[in-house]
């Protein structure tokens, strides 16, 4: 069983009882709670209580046996969600090892916490799970230990604390190779897969994905072979590899099939309802849902019956049956058994025929009731950090809405529509939301906000089917429609990639470049004044891109920083437009060149070189300066940050894309118990009033982005405490370049330019210098972010 040879085990602990149920019944029990255990493994649940159906004899119940018992039938019927049968086990397994005490006492901690998982309450979990490592460390069960790593891991992905579960689950499967438990292995590949998907890191969830199907096969757990191509499917289906993903879905259902597990059929059979909708497959469409309907009928599974229903409507919409479509959605809207995404789909698609129809006024309520349903949904929540990823599921509902209102000509009430979802999302990542519940945006002013800030400003909508840039002066806003989102994210890709590859981008006349620039610039050249200022507002990709890289052709092909100075902001209603005091350097404080535990994350040579560059600029009494071991979040945090004109980390950051509180520096650990990152969620915590605040690391600007409201990561967590202005980094920084080019920056502030003229200025130094430091990749990382 340890090694993972789950069917071999399974039979030789059969063998093994019926080998000892007439001679000793201690050691034939012994032989089935094995048995069952194994089972539990396999996802058989079901057989698991046929198994321990018969109770144990008086003389062994009340011994660890009898724990053990209690513990695994708990286990079983929480997996099943029957948590009015799991509880009295539970108990029962807590009352027979008191003080954990008993000699199962660690799996009996594990136990538990797996079932407050099952109960959805990962706190209480977590709680378990640290017991039973501390249990399985204190009896030398290094087994026990390991899958408590796996478990701590997977209690954090339901938390949605993804960067922690990634750091349980590789240690987890570093220990489980090692000693050759192919059964963690396994899960915790799965782990691993599902925490990159969140993370919206879709190339790496395959690839761990992948493997963690194929151990599931060496080791011929079927359930966990069922869920791994369940969740390949979906990856492909989002990626649109639709070939792919309708592969994984049919081999998904031929499992479940075999098994005879509904549970797992009637997804698979929708889910290739969907698949097949979506590629315009209707007579595939109409078998897979005629399918689901009759398997959920007959099994009484109305939840699944409602999902085929809504297809179902779809289908008759793509059939121009107006009528029935229109009932259905009703049906699937108004049913009890809809969960909250299937509602607010219901809604939105009869918006939608409406729409097709003519009805514009009804299918407008719609809409709104479509996305009144989102925000309440939202609102109800109670856990902050479950909150962000709604709009990223419901971005869709955004899109259709914006292109109806831009399709009757309300582009600026659009425009409206676009900027709220965007603000809603950022202020509810970083907790400053103080539970407003609208779907309706609040008025603003675009052109008031272009002539404060003497710019023009870019706000791009890239939606799953719709994408447009709006273009603001202090005078007009004009609209331009954009190319499918697909075209320009496959462009922003290549060209990221070219950009911090070997060859200059302006030496090869990159197509990528040129093509970005005529399609996301060139339509609103003529509102944007030579030398001037632009404030780009991007959406998915875009986040990841530098605009000041595109090439532009004319008169002769160059970079577009040298036109404009450009700087990134988060939403049209949360720039606050501030007139800042221009002068020379105040204070300082100064965080960097930190002793590095998480073996992830690399030494940076020359970080101390940075740190000497950077602290000349400023007086010993201006400056607060923290190094190496003393370079600790509880350095930032008691400084009394508030004070300080500039704040500067030489380090390494990380963000998370569902979870950007969970976003941080990378820091020293004060202690063995303390944390090494300086988390976005005490950033927040802990107002600023600096002009500038600096992460000069790898992946400082935050490396995910959601679809429709803009970066969320450490630069806007620094925006919203107070700070005016932020400059993170869009990819890993050459760390032999940048202690000049900061030295540079500072030498530019301590001149009394601004934040954007200052790295404008250090920017253009390196591009037109007769070196190899002239590549953008060396000074187009650094980004500059806004809020005022």
């Amino acid at each position: 069983m340890l090694r993972g040879d789950l069917e071999k085990a399974k039979g030789s602990a059969e063998s093994a009882y019926l080998h000892f149920s007439g001679r000793d019944r201690q050691w034939a029990w012994k032989f089935r709670l094995l048995e069952a255990e194994v089972m539990g493994w396999q996802g058989l649940n079901k057989e698991v209580l046929q198994l321990l159906d018969s109770d144990l004899p008086a003389s062994l119940s009340h011994g660890d046996l009898g724990v053990q018992r209690h513990m695994l039938r708990a286990l079983a019927f929480a997996r099943l969600g029957q948590f009015q049968e799991a509880d009295p086990n539970l108990s029962e397994s807590l009352r027979g090892c008191e003080l954990w005490r008993c000699e199962s006492a660690g799996d009996l901690a594990r136990t538990a916490g797996a079932i407050e998982l099952q109960r959805n309450d990962p706190e209480k979990a977590e709680r378990y799970f640290h017991l039973s490592m501390r249990l399985a460390r204190e009896r030398g069960d290094e087994f026990l230990d390991c899958s408590a790593l796996l478990n701590l891991g997977w209690a954090a992905l339901s938390r949605e604390h993804f960067d922690e579960s990634i750091d349980w689950s590789e240690r987890a499967l570093k220990l489980s190779r090692e000693v050759g438990w192919r059964i963690v292995e396994e899960k915790s590949l799965a782990n691993l897969g599902w925490d990159y998907y969140k993370m919206g890191d879709s190339d790496r969830s395959l690839q761990y994905y992948l493997a963690a199907v194929e151990k599931a096969r060496e080791l011929r757990s079927m359930h966990d072979e069922m869920m791994g191509l369940k969740n390949l499917g979906l990856i492909y289906f989002e990626t649109n590899q639709f070939g792919l993903a309708g592969q994984k879905y049919q081999e998904s259902l031929a499992l479940a099939r075999q098994t005879q597990n509904f549970d797992l059929i009637l997804p698979d059979l929708n889910a290739l309802a969907q698949l097949s909708i979506q590629t315009d497959q209707i007579d595939k469409a109409s078998d897979y849902t005629r399918q689901a309907l009759d398997l959920a009928r007959s099994v009484g599974d109305r939840e699944e019956e409602v999902y085929a229903l809504l297809a179902k409507g779809l289908i008759a919409a793509r059939s121009r049956d107006q009528a029935t479509g229109e009932k259905l959605f009703l049906e699937v809207a108004n049913d009890p058994a809809s969960d909250t995404s299937l509602r607010w789909e219901a809604q939105n698609s009869l918006a939608k025929l409406l729409e097709s129809e003519g009805r514009t006024g009804t299918a407008d309520i719609q809409y709104h009731e479509a996305l009144a349903t989102v925000e309440q949904a939202r609102a109800a929540i109670q856990h902050e950090d479950f909150r962000l990823p709604f709009l990223s599921n419901a971005a869709h509902l955004y899109d259709d809405y914006i292109n109806f209102l831009i399709n009757q000509g309300k582009t600026g009430a659009a425009l409206e529509q676009a900027d709220y979802s965007r603000a809603k999302t950022l202020t509810e990542g970083l907790r400053l939301d103080h539970g407003r519940q609208s779907a309706s945006p609040a008025p603003i002013d675009p052109r008031q906000l272009a002539r404060h800030t003497g710019s023009t400003i870019l706000f791009y909508w890239l939606g799953p089917e719709h994408a447009y840039l709006w273009a603001i002066t202090s005078k007009q806003i004009r609209l331009f429609p954009l190319p499918r989102t697909s075209e320009i994210e496959a462009k922003v890709k290549r060209y990221n990639q070219a950009l911090i590859g070997p060859r200059d981008p302006l030496d090869t006349n990159n197509v990528d470049g040129a093509d970005l620039y005529r399609i996301l610039v060139e339509p609103a050249r003529s509102l944007i004044s030579p030398n001037g200022r632009v404030i780009i507002l991007p959406d998915a990709s875009l986040n990841t891109l530098n605009f000041e890289t595109l090439l532009v052709g004319t008169p002769k092909l160059h970079y577009w920083i040298d036109d404009v100075t450009v700087e990134t902001a988060p939403a049209l209603s949360l720039v606050e437009v501030r007139n800042l005091p221009q002068g020379r350097l105040e204070k300082l404080l100064l965080i960097g060149d930190p002793i590095v535990a998480d073996e992830s994350f690399g030494q940076l040579p020359n970080a101390a070189l940075e740190v000497a560059d950077i602290e000349k600029h400023f007086s010993m009494a201006t400056r607060k300066v923290f190094t190496r071991e003393q370079a600790t979040p509880e350095a930032y945090l008691s400084s009394r940050p508030q004070q300080f004109s500039f704040i500067h980390f030489v380090a390494h950051g990380t963000a998370s894309r569902l979870t950007p509180l969970e976003s941080g520096v990378v820091l020293s650990k004060a202690q063995e118990e303390s944390v090494s990152k300086l988390y976005a969620r005490d950033i927040v915590a802990h107002p600023l009033q600096a002009d500038l605040v600096t992460i000069s690391s790898c992946y400082g600007a935050g490396t995910r982005y959601y679809t429709g409201e803009g970066m969320v990561g450490l630069s806007w967590a620094f925006l919203r405490a107070g700070a005016h202005h932020v400059i993170g980094a869009l990819w890993e920084v050459n760390d032999a370049s940048t202690p000049a080019f900061m030295d540079q920056l500072y030498t530019e502030l301590e001149k009394g330019r601004s934040p954007r003229d200052a790295l404008r200025t250090a920017k253009l130094r390196m591009l037109h210098s007769e070196n190899v430091v002239r590549k953008p990749y060396y000074w187009a990382p650094f980004q500059l972010y806004t809020g005022s």
